[in-house]
């Protein structure tokens, strides 16, 4: 007994011993391992910001979703349920099995994500162990492709991957919060334990587009594509006082809700990341160059006879044989002999300081990922012909962006501002050219719109348009092939710009090749109604009135006339006999009224 009674004795002080150890001394060790077993620290889903268009109208947004996933290692325990489970989440038995066979060691896989929490509630519904789901959100693009280049998307994790998405992506991901809770050994949560860090929602961000604009671009740049058989295009709008992107487009486009149906090459932004020649829409920068340098006036006159003009081993020649031309001349008919006269007495380092003054050559800074810089060599690098045929836009290289920049500098009085695509920022700007030069050129390029210029089918009624044509033979092969990439640049109205907008399209196949007759017309259609849309006033109102009273007139003329006798009836009918007084034409139209009958 005395034996037994020591062995319990020590036994007993053995296990309080132990006890105080455990949950005195080592508490914490056996507290981290319990938690270890049933307390996950989770995160707590945050929306990302809206983007709206300058109107306030929603361009991204984020809408909540479900994601359903598994615990592998409780799922392999229930084979049975699997084949029902693959039903519900429209998968393969097989290709189920295999994913939950290959992670059998881990606690965690997704087995669909992202989906509409009416099918996550159905799947979850089954009660099949070890199946849960988790709140994420989706981004969501209503304008489609309309939009798609200037947006970019976001992955699967909501981060950005193209476009603003990828620039504004901290501005617009917030920060995730974060809980603690208790789960049960099937991984269903049974307790919110605390709350780590707290959720940080998105910011919005309010860009310059305008989404009404945006879609006009859209919708005639299609078009124009579809008639000419043109491989790709682009339109940039830009709003001339602030440097604002009004609208960017670019075809072919995708459809940023579904990313993976269309191939890569059409996710780049062509208007910020492709290289074009910018052909005749340098001959205004050419022009500028010569005023602004004190080399010319706008009254001197050139001898393009007869057309053409050997350069070294190169012949440059005119579209046609225009015989003398003063500077607006040059302009209205794209003179290119013309051109490389202007360029001539300006010196070289003059020359490429002047045009890289204007933006090309280096980066436009709208904050866009990947912007080109564009192609412009130094002057040490010129060869005999190098400044000749810069002249009238060959030998370097600009986006739609650049060139749009270029325009809207000229239409600003000369003073260049960085573009951006956020509505209200002020971006720094500076003096690219005289003022007075910015607006003697500006009158040169409106005559390109008016009859005898290269555009006519730009020209909008009741409105000035300044602008330039550009159609330049591709690069192919270190020489340049028959195909053609048009261009037009243009500001309106010219009295006081508001729009400077490029219309590129390239490799035109049906019809002309000409920029005149296939960007210009994309230009019109869209200023047409950005004009009426912004509430910008004519500035051309006597055109305008004569092409109403023209057209009145024409209405008229095309109405049926009634026979000469039937004229001379009606006449008679309503002319009031000299005899009857006021007051009796007045009672007899009463009584007439009153009676039914005619008045």
């Amino acid at each position: 007994m005395l034996l037994v009674g020591v062995a319990l004795g020590v036994c007993s002080f053995a296990l309080v011993g132990r006890a105080a150890y455990v949950q005195l001394v080592n508490a914490d060790f056996y507290q981290r391992q319990g938690e270890a077993r049933f307390v996950r620290e989770i995160p707590i889903p945050t929306s990302r910001g809206m983007v709206t268009d300058r109107n306030g109208e929603p361009v991204a947004v984020s809408t909540p979703v479900e994601s359903v996933w598994g615990n592998p290692q409780e799922l392999m325990r229930h084979p049975e349920r699997l084949p029902e489970l693959a039903r519900a989440l429209g998968v393969p038995a097989d290709e189920l099995t295999s994913r939950l066979s290959q992670r059998a060691d881990k606690e965690f896989v997704y087995l669909k994500r992202r989906i509409n929490p009416d099918q996550a509630k159905a799947i979850l519904a089954l009660n099949v162990p070890g199946v849960s789901s988790q709140r994420e959100f989706r981004r969501f693009y209503p304008q489609g492709e309309a939009m798609a280049h200037v947006l970019g998307f976001t992955n699967i994790d909501d981060r950005g991957q193209e476009g603003l998405e990828l620039a504004f992506d901290e501005w617009l991901r917030g920060k995730p919060g974060s809980k603690r809770v208790i789960r049960d050994r099937h991984g269903r949560f049974v307790e919110n334990i605390d709350l780590v860090r707290a959720a940080e929602p998105g910011k919005d961000l309010t860009l310059s587009i305008d989404r009404r604009i945006q879609f006009l671009a859209y919708r005639e740049l299609r078009n124009a594509l579809v008639a000419h058989k043109a491989s790709s295009g682009s339109v940039v709008v830009l709003d001339v006082a602030t440097g604002e992107v009004l609208a960017m487009v670019n075809l072919p486009s995708y459809n940023p809700n579904a990313v993976t149906g269309g191939g890569q090459d059409t996710h780049r932004n062509r208007a910020v990341t492709d290289l074009v020649e910018p052909g005749s829409t340098m001959k205004p920068i050419t022009a500028a160059a010569a005023l602004n340098a004190g080399k010319i006036t706008a009254a001197n006159r050139y001898d393009t006879n007869p057309g053409y003009m050997a350069l070294g081993k190169y012949t440059i020649r005119d579209h046609h044989n225009y015989g003398v031309l003063d500077v607006t001349g040059i302009i209205t008919k794209s003179s290119n002999l013309g051109a490389v006269k202007l360029a001539e007495p300006l010196p070289n380092q003059y020359f490429y300081e002047f045009i890289k003054g204007f933006g090309y050559g280096s980066a436009p800074h709208s904050g866009f990922p990947g912007e080109a810089i564009g192609s412009l060599r130094e002057p040490a690098r010129w060869d005999g012909l190098t400044k000749s045929t810069m002249a009238y836009g060959y030998g370097l290289s600009a986006t739609p962006l650049q060139i749009a920049q270029a325009y809207a500098a000229m239409g600003n009085h000369g003073r260049l501002i960085t573009p951006t695509f956020v509505k209200g920022q002020i971006n720094e700007s500076r003096q690219a050219v005289r003022p007075e030069v910015a607006d003697q050129v500006l009158k040169m390029m409106q005559t390109v719109t008016e009859p005898g210029g290269t555009a006519t089918q730009a020209a909008i009624l009741g409105y000035h348009v300044a602008g330039k044509t550009g159609t330049a033979r591709q690069a192919s092969g270190g020489g340049y092939a028959r195909r053609y990439t048009t261009t037009f640049a243009g500001l309106v109205p010219s009295t006081n710009p508001r729009f400077a907008t490029v219309v590129v399209i390239n490799d035109p196949q049906a019809g002309s090749y000409f920029a005149g007759l296939v960007s210009a017309p994309v230009f019109r259609s869209v200023m047409e109604d950005s004009l009426r849309l912004m509430d910008v006033p004519p500035d051309d109102i006597d055109t305008w009135l004569a092409a109403q009273a023209k057209g009145e007139a024409k209405r008229q003329a095309s109405l049926p006339r009634m026979p000469a006798a039937l004229e001379d009836v009606y006449e008679e009918d309503l002319t009031i006999p000299p005899a009857m007084s006021e007051a009796e034409v007045a009672a007899g139209m009463a009584a007439g009224t009153a009676g039914g009958g005619h008045r």
